[in-house]
């Protein structure tokens, strides 16, 4: 299966979150890499999302569609860094 890149998150997770998910920064929990969440390499399916981990492929985060809203499942990240506009 041919995977996307971590931009295609920023749709999935606009109802989740008010920043832009691609520029936060997460530490896989599995090798400890640290990166974008843009850089992470994401495989769609028609409920959702799955993205892993650059380095070592682990599952970082999953973005899934049920009737009742969006879930999202992000026990693969240590972190989650978000830069806060300059003010």
């Amino acid at each position: 299966m041919t995977h996307l890149d971590g931009n295609v998150l920023a749709g999935a997770a606009a109802d989740l979150f008010a920043f832009d998910t691609t520029a936060a920064t997460g530490q896989c929990a599995a090798c400890l890499d640290v990166a974008t969440l843009a850089q992470a390499l994401v495989y769609g399916a028609p409920m959702g999302f799955v993205a892993r981990c650059r380095n070592c492929e682990a599952v970082l985060a999953v973005i899934a569609e049920h009737p009742a809203g969006t879930r999202l499942d992000m026990r693969g990240l240590r972190y989650v860094t978000v830069r806060r506009p300059a003010r």
